[in-house]
């Protein structure tokens, strides 16, 4: 069994859920906080749109935008010369897109729950609105934040429409997981796919068990305090 599958989309996931954790917090905090209630209504559309879309028309759009011959990629091309589209860095683009609502709407639903009151107090208590961010919204999200996290890493672990769109299927370079799976099928290799498909439900079990114990424990501790 080829193993660069299992490193390539490990390491693509790990990448992506960085982006992804702190692009989502912020755009939650950002949303939450809009006064405009229309304009909240709009940018929450289009921030959850990759959730809803197929992931091929996803890719697509990543496509046009980073392709060779499109105003990002060949800006990137020019200027750094370096190529997005059916590189490494594709694979990493697509499970961005596809898991970036995920982590957005898990903390923007774990803010929302937060007691307005208490940062009503803490401004009261002269903190500043950085403070009362990671004081007390983030602390008081912890659990939902955590929740989106693992739901987005093991998104991203198994995204397959946008990667293949923008990213390919080069064996050693673009083929995660999923890609490999398909690839293995389509060539009739039954037993290696059923390798990459075990590896696959396991990573993404233990994603939920790590899910579940983080929420236990974050309850656990809000209990002592009360």
């Amino acid at each position: 069994m080829d193993w660069s599958p299992i490193l390539i989309s490990m390491k693509t996931a790990s990448v992506s859920i960085v982006i992804t954790f702190f692009l989502g917090i912020l755009a939650a905090w950002w949303v939450v906080g809009m006064k405009n209630e229309r304009m909240k209504i709009i940018l929450d559309g289009v921030l959850t749109l990759p959730l809803v879309l197929p992931p091929t028309v996803a890719g697509f759009f990543l496509l046009y935008l980073f392709g060779v011959k499109r105003p990002i990629g060949i800006f990137f091309l020019q200027y750094f010369g370096v190529k997005i589209a059916f590189s490494w860095t594709a694979t990493v683009l697509a499970a961005v897109l596809m898991s970036f609502p995920l982590m957005y709407r898990s903390a923007r639903g774990a803010f929302e729950q937060v007691d307005p009151n208490l940062m009503a107090a803490a401004r009261t208590l002269g903190m500043s609105e950085w403070s009362i961010f990671h004081k007390v919204l983030i602390a008081n999200a912890m659990p939902g934040i955590v929740s989106g996290g693992v739901l987005a890493f093991a998104r991203g672990l198994g995204e397959f429409g946008a990667t293949a769109m923008i990213a390919g299927n080069i064996a050693g370079k673009t083929r995660t997981l999923p890609m490999a799976v398909y690839s293995e099928v389509a060539a009739g290799n039954m037993d290696a796919a059923y390798h990459y498909v075990a590896i696959i439900v396991v990573i993404a079990f233990l994603s939920v068990i790590l899910m579940n114990r983080a929420a236990l424990r974050e309850s656990k501790k809000r209990g002592q305090f009360r």
